[in-house]
């Protein structure tokens, strides 16, 4: 699968059973692709860091407003549109994969639903600073993103090297 920017992407279920990390929102609930994913690449390691999205609105409206009125922002939550629902993109759920694993681009009507341009500009803005903070020692996010890009990394080493 080709990875373009903007877009939301479903992924393997390979993944999870390589990385095996019980802190990363599994595959198919309910017989269904669960959950989204969006997605940005890194453009010094080529790894594309996927951020899930939830619809699950008022649970996580209520921790971004108490994150926000306790700090003055919510980083690790973007609240905003997808697909015509409000959505909630869960930057404290995010995890580095390969392109390999990106199994499709959800759709309507068979036709891939972009992500808003001020949407992508936060989630951008917002994943660069969770990133320093986590280079620096802060544990930002669940997943041992650590972990999961050594995984990833080793993987693209490989797969260049033959």
């Amino acid at each position: 699968m080709i990875y373009q920017e903007g877009y939301v992407y479903h992924i393997k279920d390979e993944y999870f059973e390589k990385v095996q990390d019980s802190r990363l929102m599994q595959n198919k609930e309910n017989g269904t692709y669960r959950p989204t994913f969006y997605c940005l690449r890194d453009e010094k390691t080529s790894l594309l860091w996927m951020v899930p999205l939830s619809t699950r609105i008022e649970k996580f409206r209520a921790i971004h407003d108490k994150q926000v009125q306790k700090y003055g922002r919510c980083l690790t939550i973007v609240l905003g549109e997808f697909d015509g629902r409000e959505a909630a993109f869960l930057l404290q759920n995010m995890f580095p994969v390969r392109e390999y694993y990106l199994d499709h681009i959800h759709t309507r009507n068979n036709n891939p639903v972009p992500v808003k341009h001020s949407i992508h500009r936060e989630i951008s803005t917002n994943m660069k600073r969770l990133r320093q903070l986590h280079a620096r020692g802060k544990k930002v996010v669940f997943p041992d993103i650590a972990r999961l890009e050594r995984i990833m990394l080793a993987e693209l080493q490989e797969q260049n090297s033959n």
